[in-house]
């Protein structure tokens, strides 16, 4: 390999770059000389604009005008080829004729619906996670959408937090890793292509700790861990090219995000040098008044322009106070002109400024939507997020020469739950396939397939039991799907209590006792307590919510087209009591080991500080054997790298997936580090009796953290290094040490 032309290569292609982001800014602030500050400020001012479609008589008039007048740089909620054409055709009446920005909330998929973030994050496959993202932008740009309010990147580590659903989970590593992956698969090869929209992380930052679990709630923390473990995956969505971020509700540390100037200028736009702009969060800006951080809209306007926050959205605080506070002295134009420019960048890096209409093509829109492609990989994704917890007898997978399956549950039949929170609609012929559905297209009309009902999802009536259990009584396997329904979590779904609703857990009781072979599918968008159907269920999977191809995806599973390979991204508690729990927790002065006295111990009285299903736990329908450690050294240098091999067998009779989870534990350190930290991981594919060897390398920047003076440093000492399966199953250990 030519290693000399690789690197001109590489130099004429970052001068390419250079010069055409130069040429860019030269365009950029030639519009910016033309522009008034009231045409400058129309360009921070984004609007929801749903109601601009439908009959004349209906359509919101003032948005066209102010469309028409330049007072608009942004429309939400605004969906199809035909009115986004529409309302692009409205901005050039504009005196500067500047493009309108398309966002919209593309969250999990656009027209075909993939499995929420949380269950795709179940996969950690890389290349699906990405795949969902770009088909999701493929979509959605065929329609006219520029710009979707995705990734959310937060790390949370409070399942009360119906947000949750929305992230990666519990761990920065995990976290970032995916948040590269998402961002990547939005903007594709590069912005400005047809099948790209901008990516948006959010919501920066420390959302996801909000006190108690309670949506829009406070935060408060250490600088310390938000740089150790909330920033991250920010970072790695910039790294990754992110063109936006998103800013937060909450106050941290006693000051809302979106007039944080520490966040927004210091870090982000400092710091990290990041180039694209900051959109506030729905009505952020307004709502500093709300929090008491703000006597009054104008003076919120004033903090969070000086904060850095470049749009706002929905609160039309920069429209009706920002030239005030320009002409008063109060705001330097220079944020303002600073803002918009950072806009204007991007809606030409879209190609907007010469063909406003490129990406609102309803030929391309109608090709692309829902094709046969798009819904092939909606269920690739959805049987990869499958998490098999339990499966004790090996009822799974079910033979498909079974000749009568009981299917009972209040969510056999679901089809819009499969949806899950934030997802679009798209009318009647937007259905998601149901669990029973699923069963029925595997199995036909060969297997005879009973129906019970047997309870609601959320009350306390039983008199649907006698007739499940008779249902489970004539069927040679029982198939249960118990769980939340779509609208139980996702934003403003905070909950006290999240164990499964309703009186489901009885219901599974009641089949259980029949004695007839059980399979219990939990569906829902969070982490749930069962622990009823935990213990005594001898086989469970836990499938989230699928999205469009739900029901084919689980019945994939469930008889052996596909071996699941899903691992849990955030811990499940076994109680309420034990939140906020998660696996990478630090020893306490008087630290408890399971099954010992917990006298004067780190330890509950009633229950076990350990959860009723780790963080990384995920089993297969094979088993695979760990063997063979080996560190290539076992003392480092601060500049050296340390090579760990192993192998992996498939010691079972299919052929799986494993993912291979690689932590560390710094054994003594200041500040004291967790016992474990996720560090690396590998998903591998073996047939039965198949061994592979595995290479993990680990260099100083693993081995570094943040000291109380957010200086990012490596501590010689010595390392633990553990391999397994999740983070209560390791495998194989060996040690380290880090020399000066």
């Amino acid at each position: 390999m030519n290693y000399k032309i690789i690197a001109c290569s590489l130099l004429l292609i970052s001068i390419n770059v250079k010069a055409q982001q130069s040429k860019i800014e030269q365009k950029v602030d030639s519009v910016l000389n033309l522009m008034t500050l009231q045409e400058k400020i129309g360009q921070l001012n984004q609007l929801n604009a749903g109601d601009v479609t439908g009959p004349e008589d209906k359509k919101n008039v003032n948005i066209l005008e102010e469309i028409r007048k330049g007072k608009i740089g942004s429309l939400l909620n605004v969906k199809g080829a035909k009115i986004t054409k529409e309302l692009q055709q409205e901005a050039m009446k504009s005196r500067l004729k500047i493009p309108l920005f398309f966002g919209q909330d593309v969250i999990h998929g656009y027209r075909v619906i993939f499995p929420i973030p949380l269950a795709e994050a179940a996969s950690w496959d890389l290349d699906a996670i990405k795949l969902s993202a770009r088909v999701s932008a493929r979509e959605a740009s065929s329609s006219g959408i520029h710009w979707t309010f995705a990734p959310m990147v937060d790390i949370a580590r409070d399942p009360r937090w119906g947000r949750v659903m929305e992230g990666a989970g519990e761990d920065p590593y995990l976290g970032s890793v995916i948040a590269r992956a998402r961002v990547l698969g939005f903007q594709g090869t590069s912005l400005g292509d047809l099948d790209a929209v901008m990516a948006c992380a959010k919501h920066f930052a420390a959302y996801g700790a909000a006190i108690a679990g309670r949506d829009y709630n406070g935060v408060d923390m250490s600088k310390r861990q938000l740089w150790e473990v909330y920033l991250p995956p920010f970072k790695a969505a910039l790294d990754a090219g992110a063109a936006t971020f998103m800013n937060s509700f909450n106050t941290l540390n006693g000051i809302p995000a979106t007039g944080n100037s520490y966040l927004q200028r210091d870090i982000l736009k400092g710091n990290w040098g990041f180039k694209g702009f900051v959109v506030s969060d729905w009505d952020s800006i307004k709502e500093m008044v709300a929090h008491g951080y703000a006597k009054d809209l104008k003076e919120a306007a004033q903090m969070a322009i000086t904060a850095g926050n470049d749009m706002d959205m929905e609160s039309n605080a920069y429209e009706g106070h920002l030239a005030k506070l320009v002409k008063e002295g109060k705001v330097n134009i220079d944020h303002v002109n600073d803002a918009v420019k950072r806009i204007l960048i991007k809606k030409f890096e879209l190609g907007l400024f010469d063909n406003p209409y490129r990406f609102s093509d309803e030929k391309r829109e109608k090709a692309e939507l829902n094709s046969l492609a798009n819904k092939a990989a909606s269920r690739e994704v959805a049987k990869k997020s499958i998490v098999m917890l339990k499966n004790e007898t090996g009822i799974l997978p079910i033979s498909k020469a079974t000749k009568t399956i009981a299917l009972i549950g209040p969510l056999v039949k679901a089809n819009q739950d499969m949806r899950g929170f934030w997802a679009l609609s798209w009318g009647k012929d937007d259905i998601p396939l149901s669990l029973y559905e699923g069963v029925r297209n595997k199995l036909g009309n060969k297997t005879k397939l009973l129906y019970a009902k047997g309870c609601n999802i959320n009350d306390s009536v039983t008199t649907g039991f006698r007739d499940a259990i008779e249902t489970a009584r004539n069927a040679e396997v029982v198939i249960m799907a118990v769980g939340e329904t779509f609208d139980m979590t996702g934003e403003a779904k905070s909950k006290a209590d999240i164990h499964i609703p309703g009186v489901q857990e009885q219901l599974v009781k009641a089949i259980i006792e029949t004695g007839k072979p059980v399979i219990v599918l939990v569906m829902g968008g969070r982490p749930l307590i069962f622990n009823y159907t935990a213990t005594n269920a001898k086989s469970i999977l836990f499938t989230w919510w699928l999205g469009s191809q739900a029901g084919d995806a689980m019945a994939d599973v469930l008889f052996g087209d596909y071996n699941p390979s899903g691992k849990l991204p955030i811990t499940f508690p076994r109680s309420i009591g034990q939140i906020p729990i998660y696996y990478a927790q630090t020893h306490t002065g008087r630290p408890f080991e399971e099954g010992k006295s917990a006298n004067y111990r780190s330890a509950y009285l009633d229950v076990s500080n350990s959860p009723q299903y780790a963080f990384g736990h995920g089993l297969s329908y094979t088993t695979f054997k760990y063997s063979d450690i080996n560190l290539d050294k076992t003392e480092i240098a601060l500049n050296d790298t340390i090579k760990i091999s192993l192998k992996i067998t498939n010691t079972g009779k299919y052929t799986g997936e494993e993912v291979v989870q690689l932590y560390i534990q710094d054994k003594v350190a200041q500040p004291v580090r967790p016992i474990l930290e996720l560090k690396d991981f590998q998903k591998i594919k073996l047939a039965p009796g198949e061994t592979k060897q595995l290479v993990f390398y680990i260099e100083k920047e693993k081995l570094s953290f943040y000291n109380d003076d957010l200086k990012w440093i490596a501590q010689p000492g010595d390392f633990e290094v553990m391999l397994g399966s999740a983070a209560d199953d390791i495998r194989l250990r060996n040690a380290f040490t880090l020399k000066d």
